[in-house]
């Protein structure tokens, strides 16, 4: 018996590449005996708003993009009255949950681990009760991947993350933020210029050290970076994360499902990539195996405790 598909794609993420790989992909799909109807998006959360329209129509919704497409029909199902497996076709220019499930950024490619993968449930996030797929960022850099224009992104991936960056630090736009976490019964008091609560290992294109990281263990790693005093600070600090080591004399690192935090100003976020505007107070709460996404067999990102 045929599989009902939903296919949901953004036809302009990444060069717009998907509209040269269409038609291979529905073959693919024909093939392995699915019933696709598709439909492009036209505008932003409407990946979100047709899965919902389309709840308990499908066996499986299946979406082309960049992470914010992903993260609209994640968005989307968990809305839904009846949950379905979502298949995904990584097509934006840096795909940090394509690259940490071990998608294939070939379209072919991705779309045959739709049709033979594994579905696996995927912890998801939520920022003041509203969901995100892999992180949540604030200070030095966070900005760039949504102030950074589209074609930019097209053109250069993700050294477009990193030129920007450099610039913005450059321009001495390196802002303090005071905040009071709370996170494992514990109270941590600091000023930083960066932070992340995070279910990835790759963030901005750039592939992190992954070692016990589990996207489906119902904890985020967070990492918060203090703002150093001098440059000789700052100096140790970059070595630290060029290395990719644990520095406790500048940052904090650990593990949680749940995390409060409290700044002293209203503070720019970030969500999954997109603007998560401006907040004095964050929330933060892991949803453990809340979507099943379609992944390679034997992706270790699933493996169970």
């Amino acid at each position: 018996m045929s599989k009902k598909v939903l296919f949901v794609y953004n036809a302009h993420a990444g060069q717009e590449r998907i509209r040269f790989a269409l038609v291979d992909v529905l073959d693919i799909f024909q093939k392995a005996d699915y019933e696709v109807t598709v439909h492009p998006t036209q505008a932003k959360g409407d990946a979100s708003e047709w899965v919902k329209i389309n709840d308990g129509k499908y066996d499986m919704v299946v979406c082309s993009g960049g992470d914010g497409t992903l993260d609209e029909v994640v968005k989307g199902m968990g809305d839904c009255e009846k949950k379905v497996p979502i298949g995904y076709l990584p097509a934006g220019s840096t795909n940090d949950f394509g690259k940490t499930l071990g998608i294939p950024s070939e379209f072919a490619k991705a779309a045959k681990v739709v049709v033979s993968g594994k579905p696996f449930g995927c912890d998801v996030g939520t920022f003041n009760g509203n969901p995100f797929i892999y992180i949540a960022a604030f200070g030095a850099l966070t900005e760039v991947s949504y102030g950074t224009d589209q074609k930019v992104k097209n053109i250069f991936g993700h050294m477009a993350y990193v030129i920007e960056g450099i610039k913005a630090i450059g321009m001495g736009n390196m802002k303090p933020y005071s905040m009071s976490i709370v996170a494992n019964n514990q109270l941590i008091r600091d000023t930083f210029i960066y932070g992340m609560v995070s279910n990835t290992i790759s963030i901005g294109g750039v592939k992190l050290n992954g070692k016990g990281i589990k996207l489906d263990d119902g904890e985020f790693e967070a990492l918060f970076i203090k703002y150093p005093d001098d440059p000789v600070e700052m100096n140790s600090l970059l070595s630290s994360l060029l290395a990719q080591e644990e520095d406790p004399e500048h940052m904090y690192y650990f593990r949680s499902s749940e995390i409060h935090i409290l700044a002293d100003q209203e503070t720019p976020w970030t969500l999954d990539g997109e603007n998560g505007g401006f907040h004095l107070e964050a929330d933060i709460r892991n949803m453990r195996k809340h979507v099943q996404i379609i992944a390679p067999e034997g992706v270790k990102a699933f493996e169970e405790n």
